[in-house]
């Protein structure tokens, strides 16, 4: 019997490098090592910036295994290439704003039962049962957003209300929509995506607290180690 294998996409080469660079910061981070933090401080500095704005980043966000070619894959072409580092460059950015002083991991993986997309964290900020306008303006205005650089910003300023309350994200599941969204048609797909997160949220009030999907909610405490 032969077995086809499907071979890995761009996107899909993507979020598994975005996975491997964030879990690697989360976890020199939450150690408390030094490269980490400085690392994290530094990427900070270009949340809601095109990657080109920062020449300091370029040696924090490696891309080098874009450039490799997986078994059974093609060599990225060049306008994947430059999209893919730019969703890579604004997800990692993204993530250490959320990380910022924060004792528990803000970067978790989404996955049936424990929904850590865009919108599922949108949802999250919202009282169970309601609707909170403002917010979800927040989410839609997102989905409008004309390129990229703009989509960049106003995440930013999600990221920033999902770091107050204390709710994690997927940023290598959005690094992965962010390479999509700048195709053809490709913003239609992630607001589906991000809508179908809002609505698979079910809220679970936790002893009166934020609602969850499970018993995974954790709590976390400000320190003014990376306060920069």
């Amino acid at each position: 019997m032969t077995t086809v294998t499907t071979p890995v996409t761009p996107r899909e080469r993507l979020t598994r490098l975005a996975a491997g660079h964030i879990a690697v910061l989360q976890r020199g981070y939450l150690d408390d090592q030094s490269h980490a933090v400085a690392a994290l401080a530094r990427l900070r500095r270009g949340a809601g910036r095109e990657a080109g704005q920062l020449p300091d980043l370029w040696a924090l966000i490696d891309t080098g295994l874009l450039h490799e070619t997986p078994d059974g894959a093609r060599p990225l072409s060049e306008s994947e290439l430059v999209r893919a580092e730019d969703a890579l460059h604004v997800a990692l950015t993204l993530y250490a704003l959320h990380q910022q002083s924060r004792r528990t991991g803000m970067y978790q993986a989404d996955r049936p039962g424990r929904r850590r997309g865009l919108g599922a964290g949108v949802r999250r900020m919202m009282k169970p049962g309601e609707i909170d306008e403002a917010v979800h303006k927040r989410l839609v205005r997102a989905g409008t957003a004309p390129d990229l650089a703009v989509l960049a910003q106003r995440l930013r300023d999600i990221v920033v209300l999902l770091r107050r309350e204390d709710i994690e994200l997927d940023h290598a599941l959005l690094a992965g929509q962010l390479y999509t969204w700048q195709w053809p048609g490709g913003a239609d797909t992630v607001r589906r995506e991000w809508g179908r997160s809002f609505h698979a949220w079910h809220d679970k009030p936790n002893n009166g607290g934020h609602p969850t999907a499970g018993s995974d909610t954790t709590r976390t405490t400000d320190t003014d180690k990376d306060a920069s």
